[in-house]
């Protein structure tokens, strides 16, 4: 068995359709998705299954969504035949969730219950849309890594900027105000960057932007219960082991303001041991990048939809049973 650890992806890797085959085929799956539906007190997973991908795509379904669809395949992932001891057989060396992801990351590992997850996602959600004053975010292609002080030098001469996410070599996201991440997008072609793409959306994330939104989830998560995880997760900003459920609580308010470093997460996890790495949630965008982060590991998704099912199991997690058969 190899040293491996589960990520999660965060928002922007749902998509109309996602989880529908999956359900069909595991009742664990099913029964996820049926519970999310009443937790939120809504068909969820009707607008998972069938979309409109223009509704799906609105922040508050879109993280509840990802949230459901992510402990679904890892409930179908603990409930195949002789798979009964989930410490024997599926518990990482680490768990590491991509911005929201940090959420489907908690519930997986036992810190929160799914319950609490998606109340939290959605209330995530409202607070970061209410915390929209004039943000902006761009997607920065190809900028050699050592012109990440000039160009943040750039934005901060604007307003309030910052590098939101350091996704791989060459790909970073920046945030801050929109006259802000306009002139760093003018800037970065200037350093070198390939592209400079302004995304659409209103919310700076991962910015001093996000400090009202920050306030309010303190609020929020004050009286939900924290368990120690079961194996450590990693902090966004900085890769740094939590395992505690103290310490993970503060993640889920100290995430909103700061960066999400996911070149430096993954580079921690190979250096501690973990040559695979296994995502657990819609779609295969952290297994590209941990591919060009870490060519030497292995990278899998679970989501596969040429896969029976809706889901492929890695080689190394496969059961064999007493006659010899695999799932």
């Amino acid at each position: 068995m190899p040293q491996f650890a589960f990520v999660f992806p965060g928002q922007g890797s749902q998509y109309a359709g996602m989880g529908k085959a999956l359900a069909a085929a595991s009742a664990a799956a099913a029964e996820t998705f049926t519970a999310a539906d009443i937790v939120l007190d809504e068909p969820l997973s009707r607008l998972m299954f069938d979309g409109p991908a223009e509704q799906l795509d609105q922040t508050v379904n879109s993280q509840p969504a990802i949230l459901t669809h992510s402990i679904a395949l890892l409930r179908t992932l603990d409930d195949r035949p002789g798979n009964s001891d989930r410490a024997d057989n599926t518990t990482p060396a680490f768990y590491a969730g991509h911005s929201m992801g940090q959420y489907s990351a908690m519930v997986a590992a036992g810190v929160i219950s799914l319950a609490d997850g998606l109340r939290l996602v959605r209330e995530r959600g409202r607070q970061m849309q209410a915390s929209a004053q004039d943000g902006s975010m761009a997607a920065i292609i190809g900028l050699p890594d050592d012109q990440l002080g000039a160009l943040e030098a750039a934005g901060q001469a604007f307003g309030v900027f910052t590098i939101a996410n350091r996704n791989s070599a060459g790909q970073i996201v920046v945030s801050g105000e929109r006259a802000a991440v306009a002139g760093a997008a003018d800037r970065a072609r200037e350093l070198g960057a390939k592209r400079a793409i302004v995304l659409p959306v209103s919310v700076a994330a991962h910015s001093p932007l996000m400090a009202r939104a920050a306030e309010g989830m303190q609020r929020v998560l004050a009286d939900v219960r924290f368990a120690n995880p079961r194996a450590p997760l990693l902090a966004n900003a900085d890769a740094r082991p939590l395992t505690t459920g103290t310490e993970c609580k503060a993640e889920l308010v100290n995430h909103l303001t700061r960066g999400v470093d996911w070149v430096k997460a993954v580079g921690y996890m190979t250096a501690q041991g973990v040559d695979s790495f296994l995502e657990v949630g819609p779609g295969k965008v952290l297994t590209g990048l941990i591919k060009r982060i870490a060519p030497d590991a292995e990278a899998f998704a679970l989501d596969d939809q040429s896969a029976p099912g809706g889901m492929s199991v890695p080689p190394f997690l496969t059961v064999t049973d007493q006659a010899g058969a695999t799932s």
